[in-house]
């Protein structure tokens, strides 16, 4: 998985060292630019890092220009066998999975997905959506599932996305997920009749907006995380209702 460019790499992390890259561009974007917060994060080595780590594939955009960390984007990506050995996927601590894992589908949970400040609006999230779509090919996947936020946990600031999601969005029932109680925060806060549908879209999140644009769907209520500092959505996507080559082309939509 190796894109044929005189600057970019693209590659799954091979070692920890490897690892370590993606985990500091993680806490660039998420920790200093955005505020989250976990557990396991490590503020004296400027290291974003949780428990699930060792068990997802990490797909990296490595620039190889760049004197400091080269990795500039990343995708955090996690089969079904990898989430056996895990004990759960990240998801099901947000949102209850009972009616994927008990599904036909083949299923692949999709996170931490960030790009470096100096690379939005150009390719490192065509090329990361080029090399998800290659992994997705590989691995037989059917379902591609994860979750997506708006930063911050007050939920009326993004209300007009969040009523436009569920009126417009939501699931079919054989895929429904549904955000847990402990976190639970419903998102039809405006009425259909009420609601400014260009003006919520124009408010929506460029990455869920790639989604939606290639048929995904999201799940029933959102989920405050608030040592995160995100209202979180899952969104949902079956790749057979969308071809490899419109999987790969669409990432031009996909940048955040």
């Amino acid at each position: 998985m190796v894109i044929d460019d005189t600057q970019f790499e693209l590659r799954l992390a091979q070692t920890a060292e490897d690892l370590r890259l993606a985990q500091s561009l993680r806490y660039d974007v998420f920790v200093r630019e955005l505020g989250s917060d976990g557990d396991m994060v490590d503020h004296a080595d400027g290291l974003e890092i949780d428990r699930f780590d060792p068990f997802f594939d990490h797909l990296m955009l490595m620039d190889r220009s760049r004197e400091d960390n080269p990795c500039v984007g990343v995708y955090r990506l996690m089969r079904e066998d990898q989430a056996a050995e895990a004990g759960q996927f990240y998801c099901d601590d947000e949102y209850d999975l009972t009616v994927l894992k008990a599904g036909p589908l083949k299923l692949l949970e999709l996170g931490r997905s960030c790009v470096h400040a100096d690379y939005r609006g150009g390719t490192a999230m065509l090329h990361l959506w080029n090399g998800l779509a290659e992994y997705v090919e590989n691995h037989g996947i059917d379902l591609i599932f994860g979750v997506a936020s708006f930063h911050g946990t007050d939920a009326s600031a993004f209300a007009a996305p969040l009523s436009l999601l569920h009126h417009r969005y939501l699931a079919p029932q054989e895929i429904r997920v549904r955000a847990r109680d402990e976190g639970f925060q419903r998102m039809d806060l405006i009425d259909e009749a009420e609601l400014d549908r260009v003006a919520a879209a124009r408010a929506m999140p460029s990455l869920i907006k790639g989604y939606l644009k290639m048929g995904g769907f999201v799940g029933e209520g959102a989920f405050i995380d608030r040592p995160f500092n995100t209202t979180d959505i899952c969104l949902l996507l079956d790749v057979k209702r969308v071809s490899q080559k419109q999987f790969g082309l669409y990432a031009k939509g996909a940048r955040r």
